[in-house]
């Protein structure tokens, strides 16, 4: 028993709670559960939803464990890299939410409810999202309304409107609401023109009003009646609003970043041909592609079916490598909206209920292409602080060095008054040698930058 390790996001739910063995996941169902599981499978909604992609594959276990009051044991897929919502780009989450109604209607259908729709109940499995909690069904009461309505508005729509008629860095907001961000909060954020639009006005403003309402009056929301029939209508008018939804097209300084590089045809392939060689003959699970941008290296990886997680701070270039991935059906590459200088951190209860990012992103290598520069120059971090990050997720690291004479060096360069003395090769390379042995060094043609391939000291030293 000491080697179980509890999930400390699993606190919130009485019905059961998840838990890892020897790598393996697996979530306990209470014996209060039984009802509602016993009848999610005989009705054929299990099958349904598995068959459908909709749900994360499980099968059911034994309780070698001898754990007291639970009724039955499963062991689900495990998913590697675990996201969040406050990770994902606006399509992400649109795809998280139009997946939590699919279910819902599906559900409906059967003769079940969804009890919660919280948004981190939605993992991806590459481009595909899917729900992970099997014990957020309920047997349907009908007449009863669906209680998880505010709740999927807070962590779904709210975000989604903020993002789509201000700016998709609002997606950030859901790390500060871990609860989802409440309808009055979005209904004071959003332009005057949304109480113009019907989707808006009756799932964010008048439902803003009418919980100002249900706060100040004793009447309680759940003797409200509503059919079955009137839920599948709510559910079909949700999913024409989010459907309705887009980003504006807006251009940022990275989101079409390899239509202005430097880089000409020649350069780009031999850095693609090197990326491929130092890679050729190493055993590799999962790769990290730190400032991916719109993914095109990400994607050496992913196409040999390694799990690849992409991340970039620029919410559109993530965007566009998340449509690229859907369009490609990929379902090894993870596009996510991180800042590695600011990555997300532990949150939740206990500061445990939400794992940091650093610690799901530990991979056998890291890539930071056209990166180093940006981290010396525009945030001020040394050799020695760039390279101890690096040797604390990867094995292996591909990682570009950018000189000063570079041209997108010298765009950071120009209105900075530091002389950048100590940003050279010869520094770089002794700084990461503290921590890497250097195995490749090769020059990208028709440019000056160098590409290297470290592997971490402690992993080399006990082969």
């Amino acid at each position: 028993m000491n080697r179980i390790k509890r999930e400390s996001a699993s606190f919130r739910d009485p019905s059961g709670f998840v838990f890892y063995d020897d790598e393996n996941v697996y979530r306990t169902l209470s014996e209060s559960y039984r009802d509602d599981y016993e009848f999610f499978v005989s009705s054929g909604l299990k099958e349904v939803l598995t068959q459908s992609d909709l749900l994360v594959p499980f099968v059911e276990t034994d309780n070698k464990w001898n754990f007291d009051n639970i009724y039955k044991v499963l062991k689900p897929l495990k998913i590697d890299p675990l996201s969040y919502p406050y990770e994902w780009c606006f399509s992400q989450l649109r795809d998280a939410a139009l997946t939590t109604l699919a279910i819902q209607k599906t559900a409906l259908g059967y003769g079940m409810t969804l009890k919660d729709a919280s948004a981190f109940n939605i993992q991806f499995i590459g481009h595909r999202a899917v729900l992970i909690d099997v014990t957020s069904f309920e047997i349907y009461v009908p007449g009863r309304p669906w209680q998880a309505y505010k709740q999927f508005c807070q962590h779904f729509l709210c975000p989604l409107f903020l993002m789509a008629y201000r700016t998709p860095d609002f997606g950030h907001l859901q790390k500060h609401f871990i609860d989802g961000i409440p309808v009055d909060f979005t209904s004071g954020m959003l332009p005057l023109r949304t109480w113009f639009k019907f989707s808006a006005l009756s799932h964010i403003h008048w439902h803003a009003g009418s919980q100002k309402q249900y706060q100040n009056t004793k009447r309680d929301i759940k003797s409200l009646s509503i059919s079955k029939e009137k839920q599948i209508l709510l559910v079909d008018n949700m999913i024409s609003a989010i459907k309705s939804l887009h980003l504006k097209n807006h251009k940022t300084a990275w989101s079409h970043y390899y239509c202005e590089t430097n880089y000409n045809d020649a350069a780009m392939l031999s850095k693609k041909q090197l990326v491929q060689a130092f890679t050729e003959k190493l055993i590799l699970r999962k790769v990290v592609d730190f400032g991916a941008n719109e993914g095109l290296f990400s994607r050496v990886f992913s196409q040999k079916k390694i799990i690849t997680i992409s991340p970039d701070i620029d919410p559109y270039a993530v965007e566009q490598n998340y449509r690229q991935a859907c369009a490609e059906k990929d379902n090894y590459i993870l596009p996510l909206v991180v800042d590695i200088c600011n990555p997300s951190p532990a949150l939740g209860w206990n500061n445990t209920e939400r794992k940091p990012l650093l610690s799901r992103l530990n991979s056998d290598m890291a890539l930071a292409l056209a990166l180093i520069h940006h981290l010396y120059i525009a945030h001020n971090l040394s050799f020695n602080q760039i390279a101890s990050f690096f040797s604390a997720c990867c094995r292996y690291l591909i990682i570009e060095f950018v000189p000063l004479t570079d041209s997108q060096t010298q765009r950071l360069v120009r209105t900075r008054r530091d002389n950048f003395g100590d940003y050279n090769e010869t520094y770089f390379e002794s700084s990461f040698q503290k921590h890497f042995i250097l195995r490749r060094k090769e020059k990208v043609t028709d440019t000056e930058r160098v590409l290297y391939l470290f592997e971490k000291k402690e992993n080399a030293d006990n082969e």
